[in-house]
């Protein structure tokens, strides 16, 4: 790979990074609030994104991939919820988990599920990471184990 190559692929890394922790924010955001996933996105695009020459402090993102994540989970929420149930103990239910934890499952659950063009190391991976950014206890391991196990029912080839 050319370092041209690999500086492109390291920044559309760090910019999808950046666009699934945002889809978590806003998967609690909308939770909390009740508001839609339209709005909870034109309302990150507007106020929460930034643009080359605008002033201000703005995380940078690919936001269509943060807009198709988003999306998509809302779509697909109760096929997503229902895997992630599956991974669950015995007696717990999703609605029992934090709201960010939840958050976490159903992105990386829907992106198992739906996104194909990332492999299943890499969205575990980077839901664990997003986990760290908010949990300092057992939180990270329960996405980690919940996210292999979507993994091998959901991609088999992958595990």
């Amino acid at each position: 790979m050319t370092t041209d190559a690999a500086s492109r692929s390291e920044t559309r890394a760090r910019l999808r990074r950046a666009a699934r922790l945002s889809a978590v924010q806003a998967l609690y955001q909308m939770e909390v609030s009740g508001q839609g996933a339209s709005t909870v996105v034109r309302q990150f695009r507007d106020h929460r994104f930034g643009h080359d020459g605008e002033p201000g402090e703005y995380l940078e993102v690919d936001e269509d991939f943060f807009e198709n994540l988003l999306i998509g989970i809302v779509e697909r929420q109760d096929e997503v919820d229902g895997h992630i149930a599956g991974t669950l103990k015995e007696g717990w239910r999703l609605s029992r988990l934090d709201a960010t934890l939840r958050a976490i499952l159903r992105a990386g659950g829907f992106e198992l599920l739906a996104r194909h063009d990332v492999p299943s190391s890499v969205v575990i991976n980077e839901y664990v990471d997003v986990a760290h950014a908010f949990f300092e206890g057992s939180e990270p391991g329960v996405v980690n184990g919940a996210l292999d196990s979507l993994a091998r029912t959901m991609r088999p080839a992958d595990a």
